[in-house]
């Protein structure tokens, strides 16, 4: 495991996906990170279900690298655990309602008065100001009010992402003001709030659209997988699948006009700048599914390849899975948990140190594995363990 973060303590109150992988992000960086669930587990265990108990994917690739505990912090004395673990902590992940972070005595005051250098990283649909501040939403919302689902569509049928983009943002996001606050932490002592929202991500993903229309208010309708600030950007059908081709410059689309036999499009005035390549890409992408008909989709990615034109099979999951890049990159850490029949792949840790490297994955604690060990660490005995468990507060 790295060691970057060596010797941060995060507690991770987050939930679904944007803080839970927030906190993942620093537990692969060596972070020592205490999942708190509640006694009966989080929402974001059971989704996407793989195990023989209903324990889901999502778990098992956001709860990596953690120990879990779980605690009902609403009771007196679950109140009193958290007060306790806060005094050990430096981080606490917690994307919640700013009403939810003050009932739970999780707010930065409540924090402050017991840990003043405390670093909140918190997170919520909207944001803690405006007014939506108060309204919960989940990514396919964030979608939907950034534009991307409009654009993402074809004129009366908006498409969103199906990969969870914006949560996965807002967490990465997150992960990276957090390393600032803590940063600024080293330098200053001092503690801070790092608020992340789905919405912003979601902004900041589609800024460019957004400024486009700002500025010319083009009025732009969704076209499916045809990009429209360049041209050819579309997915195309070949004899036995599909490819992808993305297009954005005048190098690479004299290569690809050279390879399709259409040099005399290099002189149209139609085609002359990647914007106006895109104000054109349905004549562009037409003439690329006439060429990719005819062959199979290695004829078309072998050829492509060789050209040097960026190009893709467009894949299902399990031929993902299966790619020999993927696999040759060791892209995935395929992780046994429990009641799983497969070792499950995990994604890697999103970005590689040369010096510091995240190493292997531990596996996703099972349900408050770690609870009675992580009560020992704060001063609490087994027999404490066994009346609080008796009590419902872990």
């Amino acid at each position: 495991m790295s060691t970057l973060l060596r010797g941060v303590r995060v507690l991770d109150f987050g939930r679904y996906i944007a803080g839970p992988f927030c906190a993942t992000l620093l537990a692969d960086l060596g972070a020592d990170v205490i999942r708190i669930e509640k006694p009966a587990g989080g929402e974001d265990r059971y989704t996407v279900p793989v195990s023989a108990d209903g324990e889901g994917a999502y778990h098992i690739q956001i709860g990596r690298n953690k120990r879990g505990m779980t605690l009902d912090p609403r009771a007196p004395e679950g109140r009193e655990i958290v007060r306790r673990l806060v005094k050990t902590a430096d981080v606490v992940v917690a994307n919640l309602p700013y009403p939810a972070l003050e009932k739970l005595s999780l707010d930065y005051d409540a924090l402050c008065a017991v840990r003043p250098d405390i670093i909140l990283t918190t997170g919520s649909a909207f944001g803690s100001t405006g007014p939506y501040a108060t309204r919960g939403g989940f990514d396919t919302v964030a979608q939907a009010m950034s534009g991307a689902m409009h654009l993402s569509g074809v004129p009366g049928a908006p498409a969103k992402s199906f990969a969870p983009y914006c949560d996965f943002g807002a967490a990465a996001l997150s992960a990276f003001g957090t390393l600032a606050a803590l940063m600024h932490r080293r330098e200053t002592g001092e503690g801070q709030v790092v608020e992340g929202t789905l919405l912003g991500a979601a902004l900041a993903f589609n800024n460019a659209a957004l400024m486009e229309e700002a500025v010319l208010a083009l009025g732009r309708e969704g076209s499916g997988t045809r990009g429209q600030y360049n041209a050819p950007t579309d997915s195309f059908r070949t004899r036995d699948g599909w490819v992808t081709v993305q297009i954005v410059g005048d190098g690479l689309f004299r290569r690809w006009a050279t390879l399709v036999g259409e040099e005399a499009w290099l002189d149209d005035p139609r085609f002359s700048t990647d914007q106006a390549r895109g104000d054109h890409g349905e004549a562009i992408s037409d003439r690329m599914a006439a060429w990719c008909a005819g062959r199979t989709n290695a004829e078309a990615v072998s050829a492509l390849v060789e050209a040097g034109v960026p190009c893709g099979e467009l894949l299902t999951p399990r031929q993902l899975l299966e790619n020999d890049h993927v696999r040759a990159a060791g892209m995935f850490q395929y992780t046994a948990y429990p009641g799983v029949k497969k070792s499950a792949p995990v994604a890697e840790h999103p970005v590689r140190y040369s010096k510091t490297p995240v190493g292997a994955f531990s596996r996703a604690p099972t349900l408050g594995e770690h609870t009675q060990e992580i009560l020992r660490e704060i001063g609490l005995g087994d027999e404490d363990y066994r009346r609080l468990r008796a009590k419902g507060v872990v």
